[in-house]
């Protein structure tokens, strides 16, 4: 298995993950996506783990010459759609850094092109793959909380120094498809349901100077079976705080409550009587999941139409916070 890697603005440390599991995956070639994107510690890091890859300053030609199995593309957000679709066009199976678009436009365009080479996607929603939100997933499926009917996630993140493409929406895309979409991820994974209806604000207020990025945010969204979810995401978590991130859902259903916080979970239903901390699962390892998809093993984690629906969803959010109105699905 042939593997190229675009870009190291992402979350290429998944691909990482997977491949170090995997006997027959090979890193052959490695690019920027876009002009001043700095590779060396992706370089360094694969390099670590053991290959040798070619290095391209033009991706489009790394896919030509070295013809991969599958391309890991997360360079500048703006242009990972577009790097995407020349993969896809050339038979080229793609793991890419959400949101997978910038716009409804660049996501139908993608879609498109998924729909008509027949290639397998997926995308960088990562945080399925981790054992906390994995053992809530668990949980839900064995029927611990009942039906779901309130959903409220949290996403809090350090802002620090962010390079110069975060600070301008036309290259960044917006707080709530890049951090919120996570939190959308959940609601959708973890419910079941689909959106019917999203009402959503941001704020670009006390963002230290970085142009146009939303350092605050929230969504609401009325969802199938009326079950009602909240999110709520900011960039204001203090430079001191122990973990760059602070992620939490709580899930309330009408046989129980889970809590996800601190990469901890916890029950309360009949059986526990009071909120119980649960022993974590094993989830499936990340990207590793998507390479047996493609050999024909098993089924991905995070699908193609997960990937496009979540992006969906968070881009129709940022229509509204930009609108300032409800939108209807």
């Amino acid at each position: 298995m042939k593997i190229c890697i675009v870009g190291s603005s992402g979350h290429y440390v998944y691909a990482l993950r997977g491949i170090k599991e995997d006997p027959d995956a090979k890193i052959v070639g490695i690019s920027p996506g876009c002009e001043g994107e700095n590779i060396e510690r992706l370089f360094s890091q694969v390099n670590e783990l053991g290959f040798a890859p070619e290095v391209y300053s033009n991706p489009i030609r790394m896919f030509e010459e070295l013809k991969p199995d599958i391309a890991v593309i997360n360079t500048f957000f703006y242009k990972n759609s577009e790097l995407a679709i020349e993969a896809m066009k050339r038979g080229i199976h793609v793991y890419v850094e959400k949101p997978i678009a910038l716009s409804i436009e660049e996501l139908e365009e993608l879609k498109s092109v998924w729909r008509q080479t027949k290639v397998k996607l997926s995308s960088m929603l990562g945080l399925r793959y981790t054992p906390h939100f994995w053992t809530a997933y668990k949980l839900i499926k064995e029927n611990k909380i009942g039906e779901i009917r309130l959903l409220h996630a949290q996403k809090s993140y350090k802002l620090g120094n962010r390079p110069d493409f975060y600070k301008q929406r036309r290259t960044y895309g917006g707080t709530i498809p890049w951090v919120g979409i996570h939190a959308i991820d959940w609601i959708y994974w973890l419910s079941g349901k689909k959106f019917k209806l999203v009402f959503a604000r941001h704020s670009r207020l006390y963002n230290n100077d970085h142009g146009e990025l939303e350092t605050t945010a929230f969504c609401s969204f009325v969802m199938e079976d009326e079950i009602f979810a909240t999110v709520n995401i900011d960039y204001l978590r203090p430079a001191t705080a122990p973990t760059h991130d602070d992620d939490r859902i709580r899930i309330v259903g009408t046989k129980g409550i889970l809590e996800v916080v601190n990469e901890k979970v916890y029950l309360l239903n009949y059986e526990t009587k009071e909120m119980t901390e649960v022993l974590l699962d094993n989830p499936p390892v990340v990207f590793l999941d998507f390479i047996n998809e493609i050999r024909g093993k098993d089924k991905c984690l995070v699908s193609g139409e997960d990937s496009f629906y979540t992006t969906y969803i968070s881009l129709l959010a940022r229509k509204s916070a930009d609108e300032n109105k409800s939108i209807s699905l």
